[in-house]
């Protein structure tokens, strides 16, 4: 039996950037927990590098990590839902496009809070709570806790449509995200990001969450 061939659909930095922010939220939310402080604020500046590298990255990466590839106006997404036996598309589907950019909207404003935060006696403080008043860190640290709410309850969306495409839709969207391609019938040519364009990210993406973080020491 001849074997299915191979579509390509996530590069490794994309693949990269998702399994860390997996990984970075946790520790992120684990870090606070314990009040271990100095390690939540690495997380954070941890996430805030990866949001900063998937945005630039959502502009020079490969096909399917761009924003201009899967987001989709209300019209492509009607016909999406009301064809069931439409051909998957190649990386996100016009929801789940949208789904990401609620994310990494969420994930920013997570990290912005973050940075301006006080907490109630004054000592644990984000790296620019400088640039504010008490009450100003107060009121971001108040927003710091209701977004992460926010993002607990997008995370168990995520979470339940993986596990409705797997069981109705019969769609592993885990398995490409882990080794980068999945089974297609007829797999399309898919353009791939050079180096260079990941080198440029990398060096942006760094040198904004370097800076950030440094203001602290101002």
């Amino acid at each position: 039996m001849a074997r299915t061939p191979r579509q390509f659909v996530w590069d490794l930095p994309v693949r990269l950037f998702h399994w860390a922010l997996v990984l970075l939220i946790g520790f992120s939310w684990w870090s606070a927990e314990n009040y271990h402080m100095d390690w939540h604020r690495l997380s954070g500046q941890a996430v805030l590098f990866l949001i900063a590298f998937r945005l630039i990255w959502g502009v020079v990466g490969s096909d399917t990590a761009r924003f201009a590839h899967f987001l989709k106006g209300p019209r492509a997404i009607r016909v999406y839902l009301a064809d069931r036996n439409a051909p998957a598309p190649v990386g996100h589907n016009p929801l789940g496009g949208w789904s990401v950019v609620a994310m990494l909207a969420v994930l920013v404003m997570q990290v912005v809070s973050g940075l301006f935060a006080v907490d109630t006696d004054g000592i644990e403080s984000g790296p620019l709570s400088h640039l504010v008043d008490f009450d100003q860190g107060r009121l971001a640290s108040a927003i710091h806790g209701v977004v992460f709410a926010g993002l607990q309850a997008l995370i168990a969306l995520h979470v339940l449509a993986v596990l409705f495409y797997l069981a109705v839709r019969r769609r592993n969207l885990v398995g490409p995200m882990v080794t980068g391609s999945a089974a297609a019938p007829a797999p399309i040519s898919v353009r791939r990001a050079g180096p260079l364009a990941l080198v440029v990210a990398l060096l942006l993406s760094t040198a904004l969450a370097w800076w950030l973080f440094a203001q602290s020491a101002l």
